[in-house]
């Protein structure tokens, strides 16, 4: 009887060790904050080229009151568009809203002197697990004129992750899409066991994203109408960024999942870009996580259940700005 008590005793320990156990790595998993290393200072290497030499020569002549010459860089960037929300000598951004799908898509259109100004930003400047923060408050921290949620990195345990032009995470799943945006500014989509981070780095990547899919390739639709993100429902708020032409994007958020927008599938996203007359296109986190910043003021009506309007903390973002 004596054994039969203490096998019983011992059964219930192990039961409450297991389930301990559990809510532990639940925690670690989805809620234990763990910061890995302080964001380093961009890594410039990929801007030595003449594009990049030249870029530099600009911002020194314009420092010592070379007017001419940094006029004429400007002259480059639109300055009539009636949707032109923002514009200095080095970045034009156009703000247009469409309903399409029963759904509010958001679309800044974004030309550039310089891939420099195409950064990213983590939350709390940190790389690191669960580290996370409000699109927008990283916007306000970082001096974004225009943000997105970046790819979530933090809520995975693989997936490259270079941010401006620093490695952080050279490990991923062979057959990931990866988003590379070079120094030159230019798109490409590369599968994760292709090459590794840093010889992406070596190669001039500036920043590298891991969520995918690639939505448009060459101008082509790469995905179907039955791909889908995970175990995602077909219709969501998305966000996604693509390159229409040399240093000209795209950021688009579209809502979803309340009584105004029902949001969009993976396919339909990748046609609407399409007709945007993007080259390249690609898939960021989506659902409660998509957010647009502009100027300081949320754009989009950002919602997880639908109940209410409520940014979601993540754990990095994509902007466009000068610091």
């Amino acid at each position: 009887m004596k054994i039969k008590k203490l096998r019983l005793v011992w059964t219930g320990v192990s039961c409450l060790l297991a389930v301990l156990f559990a809510v532990y790595v639940l925690m670690d998993t989805f809620l234990i904050s763990q910061s890995y290393q302080t964001a380093a200072e961009p890594n410039l290497a990929g801007f030595s080229s003449e594009a990049g030499q030249n870029l530099l020569s600009q911002s020194a002549l314009s420092a010592q009151g070379g007017e001419e010459e940094n006029s004429a860089q400007a002259q480059q960037l639109p300055t009539d568009d009636e949707n032109l929300v923002y514009s200095d000598e080095n970045i034009a951004v156009a703000l247009r809203t469409y309903r399409e799908y029963d759904t509010d898509i958001y679309v800044a259109e974004v030309w550039l002197s310089s891939a420099q100004y195409l950064k990213t930003a983590f939350a709390d400047n940190s790389y690191g697990k669960n580290v996370t923060a409000k699109t927008s408050e990283i916007a306000s921290q970082s001096g974004a004129i225009l943000a997105i949620n970046g790819d979530y990195y933090g809520a995975r345990e693989s997936g490259y992750v270079i941010r401006n032009g620093v490695v952080y995470r050279d490990y991923g799943s062979s057959g990931t899409d990866i988003l590379c945006v070079y120094a030159d500014g230019s798109f490409a989509i590369t599968n994760s066991g292709e090459s590794s981070a840093q010889e992406l780095v070596d190669s001039g990547v500036w920043q590298a994203f891991s969520f995918g899919p690639g939505l448009v390739e060459n101008g082509a639709i790469s995905v179907d109408e039955n791909t889908e993100v995970g175990k995602a429902m077909a219709s969501n708020p998305r966000t996604a960024i693509g390159q229409i032409s040399e240093l000209h994007y795209v950021f688009v958020v579209s809502d979803g999942r309340t009584e105004q927008s029902e949001g969009l599938s993976l396919y339909q996203l990748a046609s609407f870009l399409q007709r945007l007359g993007v080259e390249t296109a690609y898939n960021l986190d989506g659902g409660g996580s998509s957010t647009m910043v502009l100027l300081g003021e949320v754009i989009n009506k950002p919602t997880t259940g639908g109940s209410r309007t409520k940014e979601r903390s993540v754990s990095d973002i994509v902007y466009v700005g000068t610091t």
